[in-house]
């Protein structure tokens, strides 16, 4: 007797631990990663962003908010948010209260979905369905205008603005470091949701600028290989949280757009047009409200410092 259900009985010991461990433990394992990317011109100082992404405030997240605190310690030359602050229509004050130590630094945000529109209750046995018809390009979602809750996105961009931050939903912008390094900046608003427009900041980078960056919330191909065609030597984006429930020892099952599962999150390469630009994808630090779980991807910020390109690599 205790053979029969010895094994079905730790199995589903096992699964508990898990579930458990996903959605009490790892979600609250925040971290801090760092890259080094090689994109500057020879001579020029490194350059160090940080970038915050996918968090998904929801009223009462005092640790989420004391640790997004914490890191304007790291006094970084730019901070970048890529985009869905909010899973909650009155988590704006915290996730202000959240960010209000690293507004202080120069800035620039994008927009996604849930910055716009509030998330609905769903099945979540649905999620790794719904992610994968994404990834395959299945879903031909389209910019939701009815039976949802909409954001007070407009509070979240007046302050940003208000703090000095630039804002770039379809447009292009410039800000000045404190040594006079001039950095140009073009972004789009949220593919995801089928609002991005390129044409109107097609042209590429601006040759008088010191360095320009693309930013992006959701990574799809065809916005990469834009950014990539347009000689950009780096494109920052968020929106996968890296998997979200992931493999140990494999990885990402799914994206939740169109781009491929190894480079869900982290530093990589786009090519399009002939031409290469890096590709940074933050797993961000939160998560949809009805779906608050994380596996084998801890939530996280990360610090890029922009160094010399090595030889041979253009940067514009």
């Amino acid at each position: 007797m205790r053979a029969r259900y010895g094994v079905p009985l730790g199995v589903t010991a096992v699964g508990a631990a898990c579930v458990a461990y996903a959605t009490a433990i790892e979600p609250q394992a925040f971290r801090l990663r760092r890259v080094e990317v090689p994109v500057l011109p020879a001579g020029m100082r490194p350059i160090r962003i940080l970038q915050v992404s996918d968090i998904h405030m929801v009223t009462g997240q005092n640790r989420k908010r004391r640790w997004l605190q914490s890191l304007a310690g790291l006094r970084p030359d730019l901070v970048v948010n890529t985009g869905d602050n909010l899973s909650d229509p009155e988590g704006v004050p915290e996730v202000l209260d959240a960010l209000g130590p690293l507004m202080q630094f120069p800035g620039a945000y994008v927009f996604g979905s849930n910055d716009y529109y509030g998330p609905r209750f769903r099945n979540p046995a649905r999620y790794l369905i719904e992610k994968s018809r994404s990834q395959h390009g299945l879903n031909g979602k389209t910019d939701p205008v009815t039976n949802v809750v909409r954001n007070p996105w407009g509070d979240l961009r007046d302050a940003f603005d208000a703090a000095g931050w630039v804002g770039l939903s379809n447009t292009r912008g410039h800000l000045k470091l404190d040594d006079g390094i001039e950095i140009a900046l073009t972004g789009l608003d949220d593919p995801h949701i089928k609002r991005d427009r390129y044409a109107a900041v097609a042209g590429g980078p601006d040759p008088a600028a010191d360095l320009s960056l693309a930013i992006v919330h959701a990574p799809y191909l065809r916005v990469l290989d834009a950014f990539a065609a347009d000689r950009y030597p780096l494109i920052l984006a968020g929106h996968t949280h890296g998997g979200q429930l992931c493999i140990p020892f494999y990885g990402a099952l799914v994206t939740n757009c169109d781009l491929d599962t190894k480079r869900v999150k982290g530093l990589s390469a786009h090519t399009a047009g002939g031409e290469r630009s890096y590709l940074h994808v933050s797993a961000g630090c939160g998560a949809n409200r009805y779906t608050p779980i994380r596996f084998a991807c801890p939530p996280e910020a990360t610090l890029l410092t922009l160094t010399a390109r090595k030889a041979g690599r253009p940067v514009r």
